[in-house]
């Protein structure tokens, strides 16, 4: 009896991908992975709430540190994007045998990246963050030790973001989603202790925090760990060390390389822009560091539907459901662009408010008015991008989106310094919102043409 109730709770943490109805099914995945995303979006939120109170300076430490963060997941979207298209494409043709070795593969990497970049982080701390050219040398000194705990122990955050990859592919988006609230909270918790001490432990500032991000992580990655000891198809025979066929290994790197030097490009762009930033003070990068991680509350969403639009279009291309591929797609446009356009105008009309809650200094705050309600304007055609991104991501076609996102990013640059030239600081926010603004407009259309070409020369069910 126990066994039977044990299996049907199984199968309710799982969405028949290939035969619920579209709406249901796409919702049921898609939310846990959104709150899943905003999850770790909080932890960033609670970290800078805390930071902001140890003035703009500990926020610009943490903002520089931060971009390699940002830097570092480009190597673990190699691992997670290839693996989960491949062991998607894999549960939707029936092949479990083949899922897991996907899987397995996807792990590998992982690691195997999470300690080459953890070894250059911790002994290259001082010429990374050296390249913005920050003034104040308390700062320097306490981005390299951001740098150092969240980048050097940052196989974590590897592997959680792996796993959530695998797990969604197999339908299961509840348990990446408890395990990240689990995080939430010990991050919440940690945060003001270290960073500010309580009793025997001591005021920790900048380092505190990274110290808490991490230990978050491991407490996620634990639970991860436990969790995918129950999941049968991707795990039941799981060894690290056992070596995986070449051929899956090859199509990991194949299908994750795009999407992986789409966003180590975007972040190396963005290292630039931070640079250019620094020009105008070490303040105009908090404000920069602060408007990113409160823009993040759209992005990170629709990071996290991307990838339930990859695992429903994955299995269902995989199967042959041509149709459910097509209205799977416009089914998750109308539900991200309704999210866009609420937080387009969120951000226009509640700047100020939201941006006084991380810094209280009026001269940063002004600015950082300016950068979310400029950012503001892009947000539904960003959220357009993501989608289209994962649904063109799940039918193994990530090279195109990679090609117009990094085409189009890159011009964040000349814009940049073009319209900074008479708008000042606010020209770099105007390069961002025009070039997301375009590349939200192309990859739609570019995906409406390529469900009109699998309509005529590959006709399904």
């Amino acid at each position: 009896m126990n066994k039977n109730r044990d299996a049907g709770e199984k199968r309710e943490k799982k969405v028949d991908l290939l035969n619920e109805p579209i709406l249901p099914a796409l919702t049921r995945l898609a939310l846990p992975i959104m709150a899943t995303s905003l999850v770790q979006m909080a932890y960033n939120l609670t970290d800078m709430a805390w930071i902001g109170r140890l003035g703009s300076g500990a926020v610009t430490a943490v903002g520089t540190a931060g971009m390699y963060v940002w830097f570092s997941q480009g190597f673990a979207i190699l691992a997670r994007s290839g693996g989960q298209v491949k062991a998607a494409h894999s549960l939707g043709a029936g092949n479990e045998k083949e899922a897991a070795n996907y899987a397995r593969g996807a792990v590998q990497l992982g690691i195997l990246f999470a300690v080459i970049y953890g070894l250059v982080s911790v002994f290259g701390a001082r010429q990374l963050i050296g390249f913005f050219g920050l003034q104040s040398r308390e700062i320097i000194r306490e981005a390299e030790n951001y740098l150092r705990i969240a980048c050097g122990l940052v196989i974590f955050s590897y592997l959680n973001s792996i796993l959530t990859g695998l797990l969604t592919a197999a339908g299961d988006s509840r348990t990446p989603f408890m395990a990240n609230v689990a995080g939430l909270l010990v991050n919440v918790i940690l945060d003001p202790v270290l960073i500010f001490g309580v009793g025997p432990v001591p005021a920790m500032g900048v380092v505190g925090a990274a110290v808490a991000t991490v230990t978050a992580q491991l407490i996620v990655t634990l639970l991860f760990v436990r969790a995918v000891r129950n999941e049968k198809q991707l795990f039941s025979d799981f060894c690290l060390w056992k070596p995986v066929p070449r051929h899956c290994m090859r199509e990991i790197i194949s299908i994750g390389l795009p999407s992986s030097a789409q966003n180590l490009i975007y972040a190396g762009i963005s290292l630039i822009l931070t640079r250019l930033v620094a020009a105008w003070g070490d303040s105009a990068v908090a404000v920069q560091r602060v408007g990113g991680q409160v823009e993040s509350v759209s992005w990170m969403v629709g990071d996290g539907f991307a990838a339930a639009v990859n695992a429903f279009l994955g299995q269902n291309f995989g199967a042959g459901h041509r149709e459910r591929v097509r209205k799977g797609y416009f089914c998750a446009i109308s539900m991200t662009a309704l999210w866009g356009l609420c937080t387009s105008l969120f951000l226009i009309f509640m700047a100020r408010p939201i941006f006084s809650i991380f810094i209280h200094e009026e001269e940063v705050l002004a600015a950082g008015v300016d950068y979310l309600r400029i950012i503001g304007f892009c947000q539904l055609f960003m959220m357009v991008e993501q989608t289209s991104v994962g649904a063109f991501s799940g039918l193994g076609k990530t090279l195109y989106p990679s090609v117009v996102s990094i085409t189009l990013t890159s011009a964040r640059i000349p814009l940049a310094v073009f319209i900074s030239g008479w708008a000042g600081l606010n020209g770099i926010w105007w390069a961002l919102t025009v070039s997301s603004t375009a590349k939200g407009c192309v990859l739609f259309v570019s995906f409406l043409l390529c469900l009109h070409w699998m309509r005529k020369r590959m006709p399904g069910r």
